[in-house]
């Protein structure tokens, strides 16, 4: 019998319906036991992982037997794919299957930083009443500026026009032809960073996104935008950042990916509840109806290929 094994949470039903094929092993939080991994991984013909899991190449060298990895989630960042490409390793990642739950979380954080809630809140609930010290804005009639046009990003934007904002998109693996649907301009990243209210990441972690959003871009952005990164934390220079709310080049900024994660404290400790930022642990695309299409989605795809 083909063994499966599966170190982060997972779907308790998802998890039952590849338990009547195979011999899984679930363990939730394997991924932090490194010796118990490197030991399971040995004799897996399949692995289904999150983002906490690092498959290296070390520890895939290891994986004698595996030809299929699932990915519970979208990013590959912890999955070495040039390794697994050449060693006939299937990768398989659950795409789109949390695109809504980003994609409501950025209107969120989009509505939520542009009528100053975070500091309202701060303000009200330590007995102060700033109902006229605090500017509150609305999203519609403003420009939210999309870095990267894929199945998130048409989802923010789809939510995003029916406020009354404005889309623009910077992408350069997409076509104008491809978007013509969404009544949208397509846009170079300097005149997206010069024209944007509101800036939200939707790009992958590569060598040319690392850093991408660093001091130089910072400068080149006009209207003292507000900053959404549900991507990769290593896209933004997260001391960058910081230093750009400080001197009012941006207005805020909401976070749910780190360069570090979980948040280390040389980043917390420059946040305060005066700031108009929200924070959240990654979990932008964990909801209880992401986890159910996620995990049935990688159950079916598991059960396929191994019975292929």
């Amino acid at each position: 019998m083909k063994k499966v094994l599966i170190t982060e949470f997972m779907e308790q039903d998802s998890v039952d319906k590849i338990s009547k094929i195979f011999e899984v092993t679930y363990d939730p939080s394997l991924h932090e036991n490194h010796e118990n991994l490197s030991s399971l991984i040995m004799e897996t013909d399949a692995v289904i992982v999150r983002n906490k899991t690092q498959l290296t190449e070390e520890l895939l060298l290891k994986a004698n037997k595996l030809s299929f990895v699932g990915r519970l989630g979208v990013g590959l960042d912890n999955i070495d794919t040039d390794f697994c490409s050449a060693n006939g390793i299937f990768v398989q990642p659950a795409t789109g299957m949390n695109a809504d739950s980003v994609a409501e979380y950025v209107i969120t954080c989009a509505l939520s930083l542009l009528k100053n809630i975070p500091i309202a809140h701060a303000g009200t609930a330590s007995g102060q009443w700033p109902r006229t010290s605090i500017e509150s804005r609305e999203l519609g009639g403003k420009t939210l500026g999309l870095l990267g046009f894929g199945t998130i990003g048409r989802k923010v934007c789809r939510l995003a026009q029916v406020f009354g904002a404005e889309v623009i998109a910077y992408d350069p693996f997409v076509q104008k032809s491809d978007v013509s649907e969404f009544n949208i301009s397509l846009v170079e990243q300097e005149k997206l960073f010069s024209l944007s209210d509101v800036i939200s990441i939707h790009l992958p972690l590569t060598n040319d996104t690392r850093d991408l959003i660093n001091e130089n871009s910072f400068n080149l952005m006009k209207r003292n935008p507000i900053i959404i990164n549900s991507s990769r934390g290593s896209i933004v220079n997260e001391i960058d950042l910081i230093k750009a709310y400080s001197q009012n080049v941006i207005s805020g900024f909401a976070l749910d990916v780190y360069s570090s994660e979980p948040v280390q404290e040389d980043f917390y400790k420059q946040i305060s509840n005066s700031m108009n930022c929200i924070l959240t642990p990654h979990n932008s695309g964990v909801t209880s109806e992401s986890n159910v299409r996620v995990s049935q989605f990688i159950a079916e795809k598991t059960i396929d290929f191994l019975e292929s």
